[in-house]
């Protein structure tokens, strides 16, 4: 008796500028893939359309499960994007698209779940090259166009449990005078001056902003991708002091959660911006503010900081959904 073939999986991380789907074997290997910008549609549901109507018929059929990973936090059943006004319903969003299940966790929850798979030519370290405890929590944290932050916990039987946070947001404190004129002049716009505020691509550009402000100066920057540019080579000295500030203020982020979270396995930083920008990410004060911490200096020189460099570590940690969906974030059909 010969069995028919599986159908494909189909697997989606949906950021704040762009969503990038992929049909997936039952061995994780991508069959097919297409980025696409999150404004060009009205939902996910439509997105997912466009690439199965160019995609499906290559890759074997229409998928019969699915795991997606967004950017934000989810509670139930409604999605609604941080950064972005795509919401959906993930019941709804199964039936549309003819799946057995749907599986929809926080962005950094795959990219968390996604560590395990990486390899060291997978990521680059940053500080002493330190290996981390294989029993101890695991952080991931990174700038894209938000602040993402997830957890990994061994789950006592050899592998490991995720757990999403909504870290990005907590209350930015300043480590030194400069960063302190920054967050006082941000509080004239803002009540709240979170670690996303100026750690991710528009925070970039609002700090870089700040600090024109601060020294009189006018703006010439408008976009993050521009004021990376700048910095380099120190082409324009002001545009590096943001980049600088920038890393700094997510080292003091970084050594915090790694102090909150007991993540002795390792800090990894992931994220668009980062490993765009490693040079200058190397050469910054991170590490140097991530260890930063008076008495339990040492305990953080223990702690490894590690750049992913991986093109799409969420499609590994969601092709491990795909194997074994968690129930309080799936849909399934009757």
């Amino acid at each position: 008796m010969t069995l028919p073939p599986s159908r494909p999986g189909l697997i989606a991380d949906i950021g704040g500028t762009n969503a990038r789907f992929a049909l997936v074997d039952d061995a994780g290997r991508v069959l097919a893939s297409e980025r696409l910008a999150t404004r060009d549609f009205p939902g996910p549901v439509e997105a997912a359309r466009a690439v199965l109507g160019r995609h499906a018929g290559a890759a074997g059929g229409s998928p019969d499960r699915a795991a997606w990973c967004v950017a934000s936090p989810i509670s139930g059943d409604t999605v609604s994007l941080t950064n972005h006004p795509w919401t959906f319903s993930i019941a709804q969003a199964r039936a549309a698209l003819g799946l057995e299940t749907l599986t929809v966790v926080n962005d950094f929850v795959a990219n968390a779940m996604a560590i395990p798979e990486l390899t060291p030519a997978d990521w680059i370290g940053v500080g002493p090259d330190v290996p981390g405890r294989p029993d101890r929590v695991i952080a991931a944290l990174g700038p894209g166009t938000g602040l993402g932050v997830a957890l990994l916990m061994p789950d006592g039987r050899g592998g490991w449990r995720p757990q999403a946070t909504e870290g990005g947001h907590v209350t930015l404190a300043a480590a030194d005078a400069d960063e302190a004129r920054v967050i006082a002049e941000a509080w004239k716009t803002w009540d709240h001056v979170s670690a996303e505020r100026f750690i991710c691509g528009p925070g970039l550009v609002t700090l870089y902003r700040m600090l024109c402000a601060l020294e009189g100066r006018a703006p010439v920057h408008d976009h993050p991708r521009r004021i990376s540019a700048g910095a380099e080579g120190d082409a324009d000295p002001l545009a590096r002091r943001t980049l600088d500030m920038a890393y700094a203020m997510l080292g003091t982020v970084a050594g915090n959660l790694a102090l909150t979270s007991g993540a002795l396995g390792g800090v990894y930083i992931l994220g668009g911006i980062v490993p765009a920008t490693l040079d200058l990410f190397r050469a910054s004060p991170f590490r140097a503010r991530f260890e930063a911490k008076g008495r339990f200096r040492d305990y953080l020189t223990g702690v490894p900081t590690r750049v992913v460099t991986h093109p799409n570590p969420a499609f590994l940690g969601l092709v491990r959904l795909l194997r074994t969906p968690p129930p309080e974030t799936t849909a399934r059909g009757a």
